[in-house]
C-alpha cells in the first residue's frame, strides 16, 4: 500500500514581503530586491520556509504594483529580472521556497495589451479587454451598469477615442482582462506564469483569483440609496466558468509541483470555497478567507471601530476558517492575520498600549500556532509592529484606497468636518497603509530601513523606534 505523500506547501510557514517597504539596499527610499536578499539568514532564522513576494513586476505604481504593466520585467527601483533570478536562487539555496503575487484579473493600461486594445475596435487585442457601449437615458449617456468599483465609484471609464466604456472593478487605471477570450488566458498563462515558474518560482499568491469569470453583469441590487453605484461583488465574483479557468492554470502548476493561495473575497458560501480547494478538484492548494480580518465592518470596510465586534463574533470567525480542514471536507486552509491589506493585528485586534502590546501579541501569536493551516506571516508582524500613530494626518496616508475613501466622503457630505474628522479616525484604525510603513530592523535612523547615509528619505516615513520596534 503506498501513502501519498504530504504536499510540501501544508508544512510551510510563509512569511509576506512587500518590496517597497521591507529593505532598502542603496539609500534611494524604495526597498529592493536585494535589500530582501540581505535579510534572507534572517528570515530562515525565524522558521520561515516560503517567502512570498508582492508586485516586483514593471508597473506604474498606481496601486502600489498591483496593476501590472509587464509581467516579464521588474519594476527598476526595485531591481532586474536578473536580481529576481539571484533572489530564486539564494532563497533555495537557504532551503526556502518562494512565491510571487499573481495579478492577471487586471492590468495596467499602460500594459501594451491594452495599448493595442483601446486603438481601434478592430485591433487584434480589442477583445482581450472589457469594452460595451453605452446606455443612454432621455439622451444622457450611462454607464453599461451601475456596479461599485473597489475604490470608489463607477467600474466603468468612457474612451472617448473609441467611444465604449471598459470594465475596471479596481482603478480606471487596472482595465480587467477578458478571460472569456482563449487567446487572453493563453497569453496570461505564458507571460504571467510560466515565465517565472521557468526560472524556479515554486507558485503564487493568485490576486482576486475568483474575479474572472462576470457573468451576465446585470445591475447590482440597491443597498446603498445615497449614491448611483452599487456593490456587486457577490455577481462579480465566483462566477459560471471559474472551475474552468482555474482547471485550465493548474494544467500548468502542476507540472511544476507549484502551490497556490487564493484571494477569495465576496464568497460566503462554504460550500463553494470547498470546490476551489478540494484535493480532488485540483483547483487552488488553498484561500485566504476573510471572516476575521473583516469582522466587525460595516458596508464600507472603513465604517466600523475597534468596539464594532464582540469576542464571540471573533470566535464564530475563527472556527469559520477551520472548516475546510473538518471531514468530510478534503481541502485546506489558511492561518493569518495581516497582510498587505490589513491594518496590524496588535492594534486591531487587542491593544497597541505599552502595557498591553506585548501580551497581546504574544497572544495572537499563540492563538495563530495553533490552529490548522498554513500559517502566513507579514514582515514586522513577528517584532509585534503595530499601526502608525494617531498624530499622523491625512497627508500620510498614501494609499490610493484610503485617499479615494476620504474624498468619497468628502463629496458625500459637502466637506462636513465631522464627517471628515469620523472618516480619519477610521482609516486610522484600518487603512492598508499601516501595513506598508518600513520595516523597524533597529533603533538607528530610518529604523534601519534605509542606509544612514540615504540619499533620499523611505518614501513612505518610518515609525519612531518607540512604535515600530520589536517587542519580543
Amino acid at each position: 500500500m503506498t501513502v501519498a505523500q504530504r504536499p510540501w506547501w501544508k508544512d510551510g510557514i510563509v512569511y509576506q514581503i512587500y518590496p517597497a517597504s521591507f529593505k532598502d539596499s542603496n539609500g534611494d527610499g524604495v526597498g529592493d530586491l536585494n535589500g530582501i536578499i540581505s535579510e534572507l539568514d534572517y528570515i530562515r532564522s525565524i522558521g520561515v520556509d516560503v517567502i512570498w513576494i508582492c508586485p516586483m513586476y514593471d508597473s506604474p505604481q498606481v496601486d502600489m504594483g498591483y496593476d501590472v504593466r509587464d509581467y516579464e520585467d521588474v519594476y527598476r527601483p526595485y531591481g532586474t529580472v536578473q536580481d529576481m533570478e539571484r533572489l530564486i536562487e539564494e532563497t533555495h539555496s537557504r532551503g526556502m521556497k518562494i512565491i510571487l503575487d499573481l495579478v492577471v484579473n487586471h492590468t495596467s493600461d499602460q500594459h501594451k495589451w491594452f495599448q493595442e486594445s483601446r486603438s481601434s475596435k478592430d485591433n487584434p487585442k480589442r477583445d482581450w479587454y472589457i469594452w460595451r457601449p453605452a446606455r443612454y437615458v432621455d439622451g444622457v449617456r450611462k454607464a453599461p451598469n451601475n456596479w461599485v468599483s473597489n475604490f470608489t465609484g463607477s467600474v466603468w471609464e468612457w474612451d472617448e477615442h473609441t467611444q465604449e466604456y471598459y470594465l475596471h472593478l479596481f482603478c480606471p487605471e487596472q482595465p480587467d482582462l477578458n478571460w472569456e477570450n482563449p487567446e487572453t488566458r493563453q497569453a496570461i498563462y505564458q507571460s504571467a506564469m510560466e515565465f517565472w515558474l521557468k526560472r524556479g518560482v515554486d507558485g503564487f499568491r493568485v490576486d482576486t483569483v475568483n474575479m474572472y469569470s462576470k457573468g451576465d453583469m446585470q445591475d447590482a441590487p440597491i443597498t446603498d440609496p445615497g449614491s448611483e453605484w452599487q456593490f456587486a461583488g457577490y455577481q462579480y465574483c465566483n462566477g459560471p466558468r471559474m472551475d474552468e479557468f482555474l482547471g485550465e492554470m493548474n494544467q500548468i502548476l502542476e507540472k511544476y509541483d507549484a502551490m497556490t493561495v487564493g484571494e477569495c473575497p465576496n464568497t460566503l458560501d462554504m460550500n463553494r470555497v470547498h470546490q476551489y480547494v478540494s484535493a480532488k478538484e485540483k483547483r487552488l492548494s488553498m484561500v485566504f478567507q476573510f471572516d476575521v480580518v473583516d469582522v466587525g465592518q460595516g458596508p464600507y470596510k472603513f465604517q466600523t471601530t475597534p468596539k464594532n465586534w464582540t469576542l464571540p463574533d471573533f470566535k464564530r470567525a475563527v472556527a469559520r476558517t477551520q472548516d475546510l480542514i473538518r471531514a468530510p471536507s478534503d481541502g485546506w486552509t489558511t492561518v493569518f492575520l495581516e497582510n498587505h491589506d490589513q491594518s496590524r493585528s496588535i492594534t486591531r485586534f487587542t491593544s497597541d498600549l505599552p502595557q498591553h502590546r506585548v501580551s497581546g501579541g504574544k497572544m495572537l501569536a499563540l492563538m495563530m500556532c495553533a490552529l490548522s493551516g498554513t500559517l502566513f506571516i507579514y514582515q514586522g508582524q513577528e517584532i509585534g509592529m503595530t499601526n502608525f500613530p494617531e498624530s499622523w494626518d491625512m497627508s500620510e496616508f498614501k494609499d490610493v484606497d484610503s485617499s479615494n475613501y476620504y474624498k468619497m466622503v468628502a463629496q458625500r457630505t459637502n466637506n462636513d468636518p465631522t464627517a471628515l474628522a469620523a472618516a480619519h479616525k477610521s482609516l486610522q484604525h484600518l487603512a492598508r497603509d499601516h501595513a506598508r510603513v518600513p520595516m523597524s530592523w533597529s533603533t538607528a535612523p530610518y529604523n534601519g530601513f534605509s542606509p544612514p547615509d540615504a540619499k533620499e528619505k523611505p518614501m513612505i516615513k518610518s515609525l519612531s523606534s518607540a512604535s515600530g520596534s520589536a517587542c519580543f
